[in-house]
């Protein structure tokens, strides 16, 4: 049950937003084994006044960078984790060409009772 949210500078035509959304999705499915039509995805996108990503941590990023958040039950490894870094900065690479070091990742663990997915109810509690 991924929620996922990505942040980007605006200007990017919607072939390069989809290709986002389907490598994202795709790299769930294999690292995190997230089950077929479990998609909640929303990209921002953000002019270029109001989007900025710096070099720490020894990583050059460009104008193209994201910002990808994910939110999961608490129940993933941390070798699911990693599986799913390297997956998602893979395939992001190939479509729509991003290159690993724009690529930044960031995985929320929440508790199953904090989750509801529709009619008021919590579904996992």
């Amino acid at each position: 049950m991924p929620l996922v949210h990505i942040s980007m500078r605006a200007g990017k035509p919607q072939a390069y937003r989809h290709a986002i959304l389907d490598g994202l999705y795709r790299a769930m499915r294999e690292a995190l084994n997230v089950p077929d039509g479990d998609v909640f995805m929303a990209i921002t996108e953000h002019e270029p006044a109001n989007f900025r990503c710096g070099n720490a941590y020894g990583v050059a990023r460009s104008d193209d960078a994201l910002l990808i958040q994910i939110t999961v039950f608490a129940s993933r490894t941390p070798e699911q984790k990693k599986a799913l870094y390297r997956r998602i900065a893979d395939l992001l690479g190939e479509n729509p060409g991003i290159r690993p070091e724009d690529v930044f990742v960031n995985v929320l663990d929440a508790p199953k009772e904090n989750w509801s997915v529709g009619n008021g109810i919590a579904q996992f509690a």
